[in-house]
């Protein structure tokens, strides 16, 4: 599997006259995650620390405090600048207010790649590398609809989104759940302009359980009777189980989820999560310091799936509930790769 993934993305690489004969031992790769806490980014690390070590590469990384901590992101990009990085692969806190960093890297020779998060717009890096977090979205949308079969016209909605400032893949995730489930999006750039009547509101998790257990129980007090629940993450929506169990709530509540990572699937199997879709944080990475150390070698830079806008990394729904025209794994299935 990895040989062909490998091959794959040197097939989508464009032709490019060999800038350098750097042997792959004085490549600097830089890793900029959102937290080092989320196990998601742990994951990604790991991953990006192996295949620096399998390719004789240094991996050098830096994490922000908390999911939107602009300010340290942008102090790491500072940093890998001076100390010579050939690449920086990042998962940008606000894909907008990092840009002018960015900008300076790749003014300075250093090769930029988005990991799970594109810039906005995605050319602010040279190659971003992620899920289509639209469709992990409407995946979770799909299945939610056709679960609650005729019911789901009498759905009421929980939207616990990441925050309100309309990161990428807080927008893609949202839109793409809501489409999958058929709700008009208006706007899809867009969170919270919906005028469906289903939908109970938005509220904000900054991705933790914490924050999903507040917001579950901000927007259960505007409507108590909520029986669907979208979450941005497997962490929010632990914390979202939590305050419906709080109230004797928990077996008539459907929560979907967009991560599949090891706990996740835990969930799924235990009935907390109905269903996720899984990303693959790990091959993200690996794939991204593999790309850095092919630049530094021949100055060639990675491309993206066709009629995409940047590598696809893959999505896989995960649930122990199939249904009819969704195609899924179940929960054993994805333990066996749960963010491989």
């Amino acid at each position: 599997m990895k040989s062909l993934i490998r091959k794959t993305v040197l097939a989508a690489m464009i032709a490019a006259v060999p800038l350098s004969q750097a042997a792959a031992e004085e490549v600097l790769v830089g890793l900029i995650t959102k937290t080092n806490t989320n196990p998601f980014f742990v994951k990604m690390k790991e991953g990006a620390q192996e295949k620096a070590e399998e390719m004789g590469a240094k991996l050098s990384s830096f994490s922000g405090r908390f999911d939107g901590d602009t300010d340290s992101q942008v102090q790491a990009i500072e940093n890998l600048i001076a100390a010579g990085a050939k690449g920086i692969l990042i998962t940008p806190s606000d894909p907008q207010a990092l840009a002018p960093a960015v900008k300076r890297a790749r003014d300075a020779g250093v090769i930029v790649i988005a990991l799970d998060t594109p810039f906005s717009p995605a050319n602010v890096a040279d190659a971003t590398f992620a899920t289509d977090n639209f469709k992990a979205g409407q995946l979770i949308g799909e299945w939610a609809k056709a679960k609650m079969g005729d019911e789901a016209k009498n759905a009421k909605i929980a939207l616990l989104d990441l925050s309100t400032a309309n990161v990428t893949v807080d927008v893609a995730r949202d839109q793409g759940f809501l489409t999958g489930f058929g709700i008009d999006t208006n706007d899809p750039s867009i969170n919270r302009d919906e005028n469906d009547p289903r939908i109970v509101g938005n509220d904000v998790t900054q991705g933790s359980e914490e924050g999903g257990r507040r917001a579950m129980e901000n927007l259960l007090q505007k409507d108590p009777d909520i029986n669907l629940v979208y979450t941005i993450n497997e962490p929010a929506a632990a914390g979202a189980y939590e305050a419906l169990k709080a109230l004797g709530r928990q077996d008539s509540v459907l929560i979907v989820s967009v991560d599949g990572g090891c706990p996740g699937v835990d969930n799924v199997e235990d009935g907390v999560i109905g269903a996720t879709s899984m990303q693959f944080p790990l091959r993200m990475a690996s794939l991204g310091v593999e790309a850095v150390v092919e630049y530094a070698k021949s100055g060639v830079k990675p491309g993206a799936t066709p009629g995409k806008s940047f590598y696809d990394t893959g999505v896989e729904l995960i649930t122990d509930e199939p249904v009819a025209g969704v195609a899924s794994s179940t929960s054993k299935q994805g333990k066996g790769k749960c963010w491989g």
